[in-house]
């Protein structure tokens, strides 16, 4: 099996809601090189089939194309867009949702002496790697499935155990054991990134955040921007910034309201650090934003 089929498979069975009949699996295809865009990444293995893709995150910059996989393994604020991309060869991935239950039984039945170590040190949120041919021929035969729907209920959940066995002795397994481990290192960020995401709104002392993560200020703050590339507080930007795009797709002309909504008490603030990270004032992107050909679409990291 081969990439070939892969983006066979791929093209044949990509939807524009990016989703398909198996819980889980996701398929990304563009037709063209585009702008940047923000989203949230998700926790996701992300396999290029065709095409490349560059994302960022914080200060750190992310190139991958046909052949190479992306893992994120926490839920953050990312800006990406394909770099290759065009009708007649467009841009294909294969994407698989990772579940920390579904990591943590993994670890549990690995055999003795099998040395699946959560890792040391805190691991960035997203990693690149090359692919290797038994994680290409795992999604080729689970994409396979979508052709075959009665075997999908037995045969999926043992293909995904196996792409998720091919990724934690991967080189970046560190990360994604860390992933399904209630007490790692990386599940504490974790925690403090999901409490930042829920009250977005609201200031917040870093010292409160530090306590949830279980640990000093000082080696929170190194730990968090070790896997995020951001500060606790320009994360809580970035969260903000992406929550007042949506309002404004639903609600373009009032910049203010929004503003005030999503925590900001400067509506000229909010405008300038708005343009810096979409590159357009609040009212001009909201006006594109209500032409659907302009909205934020679902996509793979």
């Amino acid at each position: 099996m081969s990439l070939a089929e892969l983006r066979h498979l791929l093209a044949r069975h990509a939807r524009p809601d990016w989703a398909t009949a198996i819980d889980g699996v996701l398929i990304g295809k563009a037709e063209r090189a585009n702008q940047s865009s923000a989203s949230m990444s998700g926790t996701v293995l992300a396999l290029i089939a065709q095409g490349a893709k560059t994302l960022a995150m914080g200060d750190r910059v992310y190139e991958y194309r046909a052949g190479q996989y992306l893992i994120a393994s926490v839920d953050l604020p990312v800006t990406g867009h394909y770099t290759e991309a065009r009708p007649e060869c467009p841009a294909l991935g294969f994407g698989l949702t990772l579940e920390p239950t579904a990591i943590a039984q993994l670890l549990l039945d690995a055999p003795p002496g099998s040395g699946l170590r959560p890792g040391g040190g805190v691991p960035s949120a997203l990693a690149v790697s090359d692919a290797p041919a038994e994680l290409v021929d795992a999604a080729v035969r689970m994409l396979r499935l979508l052709e075959r729907p009665r075997d999908i209920p037995v045969l999926a959940p043992l293909i995904r155990q196996e792409i998720l066995w091919r990724v934690v002795t991967g080189p970046q397994g560190a990360a994604v054991r860390q992933l399904g481990l209630a007490d790692s290192s990386l599940t504490h960020i974790a925690r403090a990134v999901r409490w930042i995401r829920d009250n977005y709104q609201e200031s917040f002392q870093v010292q409160e955040v530090a306590r949830l993560s279980g640990s000093s200020v000082s080696a929170f703050y190194r730990n968090f921007h070790a896997v995020t590339a951001m500060s606790p507080i320009q994360f809580q930007k970035q969260i903000r910034l992406q929550q007042a795009r949506l309002l404004l797709a639903a609600h373009p002309n009032d910049v203010t309201g929004v503003s005030q909504r999503v925590g900001y008490d400067s509506p000229s603030q909010f405008s300038r650090e708005y343009r810096r990270q979409f590159g357009a004032p609040p009212s001009q992107d909201a006006a594109r934003l209500r032409d659907t050909e302009h909205r934020p679409a679902p996509s793979l990291p």
